[in-house]
């Protein structure tokens, strides 16, 4: 049976479900000695910011049990670099690449936004809002009610691009935070990004990372990312495609996520230690299809609900 693996998003044909995680596949440039990322249903770039950042000081990444802390600090070489320097070499790369955008107060985010408009590979953006907004105090975008509606709200006005918002688990109901993100705007949600986490050196007697915390991602994040996929299904359903993140390694775990209400799913931890995982999870999704006798991927969005 021909499996169509196809899903359309925002008027836009992604040819499959499978894309791989912001700060887990740099900018696709490095995979390319591994294996044809136009396989990929899209690449989710690196974080973008207005200005270039160095991030943390090391130690800044630490495995723990089924996963890993990182707190790189948002490291990247800034919007302007990356066009120059980075960009011109997706434009050979025969899939869609979606910018991972995040700042320090709502301008910054704007104009990264702004910046990128006129691109033409980058077909959408994700709203990284798990960032400390520092005209506010440090408050976190994402963790704030009506920071996090004025920035959707701020962005929205200067794109015709879809508009995703990368949520934070770190909040009391997600359902909640979901209905405020499309209500002041949204396209999309993307859910989750990481926990935040720590690990202590017992022989040293003080924390593994420089920063003391950092974001637990990997197998442990699963069953708490597939909950929250769940609950913002039952509040949105389709209004607005939602893209699962958390946890996936194998077919199964992106099957989870999609039955949950996942329209597409993120690879992210997994690119490290199995860089062939993501074309591994698409080849189990469609013998799944096959073997439960679905000809489209979208017939299984959401299937879990019953619906």
């Amino acid at each position: 049976m021909d499996i169509d693996l196809s899903v359309t998003l925002w008027g836009i044909k992604f040819k499959n479900p499978v894309w791989v995680a912001s700060g887990t596949f740099g900018y696709g440039l490095e995979a390319l000695e591994i294996y044809d990322v136009s396989e990929l249903g899209a690449v989710v770039l690196k974080g973008l910011s207005l200005k270039p950042r160095e991030g943390n000081e090391p130690p800044r990444i630490v495995e723990t049990y089924c996963g890993m802390l990182n707190a790189i600090g948002l490291q990247n070489p800034g919007v302007e670099k990356f066009l120059k320097e980075i960009y011109p070499y997706l434009e050979k790369i025969d899939t869609h690449f979606i910018a991972n955008v995040f700042d320090e107060s709502e301008e910054g985010y704007e104009e990264v936004v702004k910046a990128l408009e006129e691109v033409k590979k980058i077909v959408a953006y994700e709203i990284n809002v798990s960032c400390p907004n520092v005209k506010k105090g440090g408050m976190i975008f994402g963790h704030d009610e009506r920071l996090l509606a004025n920035l959707i709200e701020r962005i929205k006005k200067v794109t015709n691009k879809p508009v995703i918002v990368k949520l934070s688990p770190n909040v009391g109901d997600i359902k909640r935070f979901a209905r405020i993100c499309v209500e002041a705007g949204a396209d999309g949600i993307s859910l989750i990004n990481t926990i935040l986490a720590m690990k202590i050196n017992i022989d040293k007697m003080k924390p593994e990372l420089s920063i003391k915390t950092g974001g637990l991602s990997g197998p442990a994040i699963l069953p708490i990312a597939v909950r929250m996929v769940y609950q913002a299904y039952e509040e949105l359903g389709r209004e607005v495609p939602i893209i699962g993140i958390g946890g996936i390694s194998t077919d199964k775990d992106a099957l989870e996520h999609i039955l949950a209400g996942a329209s597409a799913v993120q690879v992210g931890t997994a690119n490290f230690y199995d860089p062939l995982s993501p074309l591994k999870i698409l080849e189990g999704v469609k013998n799944f299809l096959n073997k439960k006798g679905f000809a489209t991927f979208t017939d299984i969005v959401g299937k879990a609900h019953g619906v």
